[in-house]
């Protein structure tokens, strides 16, 4: 019985198979057919039977040379590359540093004094007793302030890279975060600004209280902006802060140029970016051009670009902190536009179209249990008495 099973699946037609005619064959064949290629393919000239016979490399030196020199042969066919310079432009091109240089310590002297408080620490027997009894605490204050002077700014850095902060702020350029900014919106450390934390607009109400490390003598210039918030153009971004000359770390003692606006992202357009950029003066600069009438509540004057107020002071400044936050719509960006920019308040929100459903059959056949719930009027079941 089993053979004669066997025996009848092999007859089969192509029908009963699920091909309907020989063409179908036919048709894959000619599609899987492969064209011949326009030009030599890479490594034609290598056979791979007799791998003996190729000549060897005798240095890495010498691979590396050939390597590049293959690597930047002309060739028929479209590259990676290609592909990744025809969607992005900008791909792999140099940016420019426009930041202060960095000057790392000498490594000799930090490998001398890492040695040194080793021994001292091998010798201190209070040590040695709070960690053996496990009450040993760790100074937060002075790691903190070994990260800032060590692998602060380049972890700044990629944090800024990461959120896109030089690509919409300075296209093309960069700088590394020397000059820690330390931001406070409350007495807690709630409402702190760091590098990307999510901040409401309630906790940004009212300016924040700022401190960093700065010579009696020198001047700065600090910018809050935002680029994610302007209502008609992509490419701008609205003015929430700025102050100039700024003597020492005074903030409140410098120029306000444009008073604070909190933070207002529409509802509707998710986290928006809020960035401070403290830039270092070489001297007085005069910010007549840039002054805002105070109040400023109109979005007009404080549309804003960031490139364009660096390019006109590039001269007498270059930026050396930087700190941001992300914030999303809450009840007091309702407030904003209400009252202090005196504006009606914007709203994106994203419509679901309802479900559509078929139109009910007296006879569901086939159909779940629950057919029938997909036709409720959506108010509250009841049920009969019986």
């Amino acid at each position: 019985m089993a053979l004669r099973t066997v025996c009848t699946t092999a007859l089969r037609t192509g029908t009963d198979l699920g091909v309907n005619n020989a063409r179908a064959f036919a048709t894959t064949a000619f599609l899987c057919r492969r064209r011949p290629p326009l030009g030599p393919m890479p490594h034609d000239g290598i056979d791979v039977g007799n791998l003996e016979s190729l000549e060897k490399y005798r240095s890495y030196t010498r691979y590396l040379r050939q390597a590049e020199e293959a690597k930047t042969k002309p060739v028929w066919w479209k590259t990676y590359r290609g592909y990744v310079e025809k969607a992005d432009p900008d791909h792999g091109a140099q940016h420019l540093d426009i930041g202060f240089p960095f000057y790392r310590a000498c490594r000799t002297k930090e490998v001398r004094e890492r040695r040194q408080v080793i021994k001292d620490n091998k010798r201190n027997a209070e040590l040695e007793r709070a960690l053996r009894l496990r009450t040993f605490k760790i100074p937060l204050d002075r790691v903190q302030e070994t990260w800032e002077k060590s692998s602060g700014p380049f972890h700044i850095k990629r944090l800024a890279e990461h959120f896109g902060v030089f690509r919409d702020l300075f296209p093309m350029a960069y700088f590394l975060p020397q000059v820690s900014l330390h931001i406070s919106y409350s007495q807690d450390n709630s409402g702190q600004v760091h590098h990307g934390n999510r901040l409401t607009p309630t906790e940004a109400a009212s300016a924040p209280q700022i401190s960093f490390d700065a010579d009696e003598d020198s001047l700065w210039t600090l910018l809050l902006t935002c680029p994610d918030e302007h209502l008609q153009d992509n490419e701008a971004e609205y003015v929430h802060w700025l102050v100039g000359n700024i003597p020492g770390g005074a903030v409140q003692a410098g120029e306000e140029l444009c008073h604070y606006l909190p933070p207002f992202p529409a509802r509707g357009t998710g986290f928006h970016r809020y960035i401070y950029v403290l830039f270092k003066q070489e001297g007085p600069v005069n910010f007549r051009e840039d002054a805002r009438l105070s109040p400023c509540h109109s979005l007009v004057d404080r549309t804003f670009k960031t490139v364009d107020f660096y390019r006109k002071h590039q001269d007498n400044m270059t930026p050396a902190g930087l700190a941001f936050f992300q914030s999303q719509w809450d009840e007091s960006v309702t407030h904003t536009f209400h009252n202090t920019l005196d504006m009606k308040e914007p709203v994106f929100e994203f419509i679901r179209p309802p479900v559509y459903h078929p139109l009910q059959v007296k006879y569901p056949h086939q159909q779940p249990l629950r057919y029938l719930d997909r036709y409720r009027n959506g108010k509250e079941h009841t049920y009969g008495i019986y």
